[in-house]
């Protein structure tokens, strides 16, 4: 029962969909709207508006932090290992991805799965988010960033503490952010993905232009 009402409150917590709500309260467009259409602090960035997209990234960082931290913490006390840690971090993030608040349209999870991977132990956490910094540093391309640092996720977990029962949620949550980036992996392939701070148009005009000197 206890590891049931875990797993729900997880889901609960990762359905608050920061990008909406920091945009609602901010007087903001709904971020589902403009852009890639993505509840997620890269779209809100896109608004133009730099302390919206902190507010959204942190705050989707800090509930996935906060559903893992809660059951790892207090989780013992009724009983709950590691199995329940890796439910609510699986959870959390499926809420995240499809919030039952806001009709199941999600943002794609790369801010909670890295507050969930700091929860897990902060050492992974910090170098999954080092990874994705320095693809994005380098590349500008958050899609790319998020899709190899979910690569090297798992990797990271395993090669630190070998194979456990929260590696393979880990590895849950890295599957489904490459598949909830399947659009982006296109559109890197076809040259048309918007780079870190640059107006969607403007990536697409690029990809056009580099088709065009193709032919």
């Amino acid at each position: 029962m206890e590891i049931l009402l875990a797993t729900v409150l997880a889901y609960l917590l990762g359905s608050v969909s920061f990008a909406v709500v920091v945009s609602a309260v901010m007087g903001l467009a709904d971020p589902r709207s403009y852009g890639s259409k993505n509840p997620g602090a890269t779209n809100v960035l896109r608004s133009g508006n730099k302390k919206a997209a902190i507010l959204t990234l942190l705050g989707d960082a800090f509930k996935g932090w906060l559903a893992v931290w809660l059951v790892a913490h207090f989780g013992p006390h009724y009983g709950l290992g590691d199995g329940a840690i890796a439910l609510a971090a699986i959870a959390v993030f499926l809420g995240h991805l499809y919030p039952i608040f806001f009709k199941f349209q999600g943002g794609k999870g790369v801010a909670t799965a890295a507050g969930v991977l700091l929860a897990v132990h902060p050492v992974l956490g910090l170098a999954t988010a080092l990874t994705w910094l320095i693809i994005a540093f380098f590349f500008r391309y958050s899609s790319l960033a998020a899709l190899v640092s979910a690569v090297f996720a798992p990797l990271f977990d395993v090669f630190l503490f070998g194979p456990n029962t929260i590696a393979w949620a880990v590895f849950a949550m890295s599957a489904l952010l490459i598949w909830r980036h399947r659009a982006n992996i296109s559109k890197l392939i076809a040259g048309k993905e918007s780079r870190i701070g640059e107006k969607k148009g403007a990536a697409q005009q690029d990809g056009s232009g580099a088709q065009a000197r193709k032919h």
